[in-house]
């Protein structure tokens, strides 16, 4: 497959200005960039000094986790619904029922491509001409970062064709883009590998790890490792092979490693962004768990009702007509402090709010844990490893003491039923202590749902390890309006934009032909190839 080495020369004139308006008010220049298919007079690349360039990395650092101004669009609305972290409760919006809005579409992908993909492109090239190897390999983590985000979001998408200066521009498919993944770490590690303890990169502009090469070394380790695990089921062998690479050349190991983007008042968290809306609660299926295992984030992800009742979730899926948004606002329970911006507490003064999560250390043990679950070498047995991760993940967001930390670790609750109008029974019944003696599928719920929680609240990715995985199981939606899928299942992927059907109609006949299926909310991607009959019944 051919590298997206060129920069920004995106087919159509809509996506062209797009760009153009992006790296003009990004880098503030004026003049010509050789290869960038806009007007000659808008932007000077040779004036652009290593700081420039820092500016353009810690935007598409950003930009390609926070969502840009579309976090409400992408994450809010839909992957953290289908992860069921949240539910919605404001009577607009239909895509907690599988209803995926055109616009909301547009804008996610017109975004990506004019900003997030454009400025990883200009930061690669210009560190090619400029000899940075260094800022190349990192800028190269980053793409992966950002296009598997795309990726696992629609499936097929455009990739290797990113700007090649033509009107019409194809899709790759999913499979060669992981495949071009795992070709592009193996570059960048390399790189990475030569350079530990004797130069750094970007500096106070790497908004994770202020250029610490060691450390973006075992972040590029960590993020083989979870698209290893995502391929587990249509390719054993390749996430194997990846996944033990990943071990060898080294991962995240402590919370003080893990990689998140640093927010201030003025870049907030994307969440943070959209919590004064109030268009939406807490799940049931959070509630359930938390409650069950007393686990001691429950204070930390969600607030007490507003009724004072204490702590409530709501079922997915709730129709239109019988959402109350004013009294479902008080008797439901609201996302934690920790995410709303003006907070003061354990976390920051006013206005600091929690970083924006892209692979954390429990994250790292719990997907160790699985593979040594499958008999893969990942330095230790499962059982470890999943309780290291939940020893990293209560650490990292809670003020629990070692001893509080390792009661819950050995705790035998279940997930509680929900006294709501449909008498919701516990959404499951693994507890927390590692069961040992029971089956694969058993430990790979509890792993997986442990996973889950550490991950909140990133519906992204927890949306894609429920597609994986089949866990956590869930509730069933009240109600889907979704003729394609129903209340019992999950949705699999979001649906293509409207824009793409007209500004680039003869590619996307592309994107149709190497997705698989229809493009709808039912169709599997490439990696979302586990049996349905080993998934569990959600409850109705």
């Amino acid at each position: 497959m051919r590298r997206q080495r060129n920069s920004q020369q995106r087919f159509g004139h809509f996506y062209m200005a797009l760009a153009a308006f992006t790296l003009i008010s990004m880098l503030s220049c004026t003049s010509e960039f050789d290869e960038l298919n806009t007007p000659q007079d808008q932007i000077v690349v040779d004036k652009i000094d290593a700081n420039l360039l820092g500016q353009a990395f810690a935007q598409a650092q950003y930009n390609s986790v926070s969502g840009m101004s579309t976090y409400i669009w992408n994450s809010a609305l839909y992957s953290d619904r289908y992860a069921q972290y949240h539910s919605n409760i404001h009577p607009a919006f239909e895509s907690d029922q599988y209803v995926d809005a055109g616009a909301h579409k547009d804008r996610l992908w017109s975004n990506f491509y004019a900003m997030v993909a454009t400025q990883l492109a200009f930061v690669e090239k210009f560190t090619v001409d400029a000899n940075m190897p260094v800022e190349n390999a990192i800028a190269k983590v980053q793409r992966v970062v950002a296009y598997h985000r795309m990726t696992d979001h629609f499936g097929p998408i455009i990739y290797s064709q990113f700007g090649n200066a033509e009107t019409v521009v194809n899709y790759d498919s999913q499979e060669a883009i992981y495949h071009d993944f795992f070709s592009t770490l193996d570059e960048a590690v390399a790189v990475l590998k030569d350079h530990v303890g004797t130069a750094s990169a970007f500096g106070v502009n790497d908004q994770m790890y202020n250029g610490d090469v060691g450390l973006w070394l075992k972040f590029a380790g960590s993020l083989r490792l979870r698209l290893a695990m995502r391929v587990v089921y249509v390719d054993p062998e390749l996430a194997r092979t990846e996944a033990e690479k990943a071990i060898n050349d080294g991962v995240i190991t402590a919370n003080a490693e893990s990689g998140e983007i640093a927010t201030t008042i003025n870049s907030l968290n994307g969440l943070s962004k959209i919590t004064y809306h109030e268009e939406w609660r807490m799940s049931a299926t959070i509630y359930s768990l938390l409650i069950g295992f007393d686990d001691p984030r429950t204070a930390v992800y969600m607030s007490p009702r507003w009724d004072g009742g204490g702590y409530r979730g709501l079922r997915n899926g709730l129709p239109v007509e019988q959402r109350d948004r004013n009294g479902m606002t008080l008797s439901y329970s609201a996302i934690g402090n920790r995410w709303r911006p003006l907070y003061t507490g354990l976390w920051g003064e006013a206005g600091v709010n929690a970083p924006m999560g892209v692979i954390s250390a429990a994250e790292v043990y719990f997907l160790r844990a699985e593979g040594a679950l499958r008999g893969w070498n990942m330095g230790g047995p499962a059982k470890d490893l999943y309780e290291e991760g939940i020893r990293m993940a209560l650490s990292s967001t809670t003020t629990a003491s070692p001893a509080e930390i390792e009661t819950y670790i050995q705790g035998t609750g279940l997930p509680v039923p929900i006294d709501d109008p449909w008498n919701s029974p516990a959404v499951t019944n693994i507890p927390v202590a590692y069961q040992a003696g029971a089956g694969f599928e058993t430990q790979l719920e509890q792993i997986i749902t442990q996973k889950w929680l550490a991950l909140f609240p990133d519906g992204w990715e927890a949306w894609s390890e429920r597609r994986r995985t089949g866990y956590p199981v869930g509730y069933a939606l009240i109600a889907s309006s979704n003729p394609n899928l129903t209340k019992f299942e999950l949705a699999r992927r979001r649906e293509y934009p409207p824009i793409e059907t007209t500004s680039n109609a003869e590619g996307f006949k592309t994107a149709l032909e190497l997705l698989g299926g229809p493009d709808r909310m039912d169709t599997r991607l490439w990696w979302d190839a586990k049996p349905i009959e080993l998934f569990p019944t959600p409850a109705d």
